[in-house]
């Protein structure tokens, strides 16, 4: 059943970054993983859904896809390595792939603190990850702390409950359209 939720996972994110796009910010995205089953099976899910994207008029921009170390590919859309740290060869792969963004894994800002290894690791991964040309997103923000100390360190986005739980689009939606649209 994974390649049938993650197909209908797709069309309604592309259904909500079109809206987005249009009534809130045009540089909208929304993020979405892709499963190992997805991933491996005859066409590859992604192959599809780079023709969805083309034939609604959408840019690869409009989507970025998760996937973890092992699954690296670009289908022209953007792409976030996830969980990175936690795999045995993560640097080759930012050498080897056109990688968007690199996702700090959680493990490393969980208990994150001042002077702490988990600091030191954050930081040295978001300056690597800036001298070559990526955004990097942290996982796990949870405390108005750590998200200071990230941004301290210069990370471009976060991603966490501080910032919001899960929730569908719908919900998602009516704090948006209560700022005005970027121009």
């Amino acid at each position: 059943m994974i390649i049938e939720i993650g197909e209908w996972v797709f069309r309604q994110s592309l259904q909500w970054v079109a809206r987005w796009r249009r009534e809130h910010h045009p540089e909208s995205q929304v993020s979405i993983n892709l499963a190992p089953l997805e991933f491996h099976r005859e066409g590859g899910g992604y192959q599809g859904w780079l023709g969805q994207l083309l034939a609604r008029g959408r840019p690869g921009q409009s989507l970025v896809v998760e996937i973890t170390e092992g699954l690296l590919r670009d289908a022209g859309i953007e792409v976030a390595l996830d969980d990175f740290g936690t795999g045995h060869s993560s640097l080759s792969y930012l050498k080897k792939f056109d990688i968007d963004y690199l996702k700090i894994d959680r493990s490393f800002t969980r208990n994150l603190a001042p002077e702490s290894s988990d600091m030191a690791l954050s930081d040295a991964i978001i300056v690597m990850a800036h001298k070559l040309g990526l955004r990097v997103i942290a996982e796990g923000g949870e405390t108005e702390q750590q998200r200071a100390l990230l941004a301290g360190a210069g990370c471009d986005y976060g991603q966490g409950y501080l910032f919001a739980r899960p929730m569908p689009a719908a919900q998602f939606d009516a704090p948006l359209k209560a700022q005005p649209p970027a121009g």
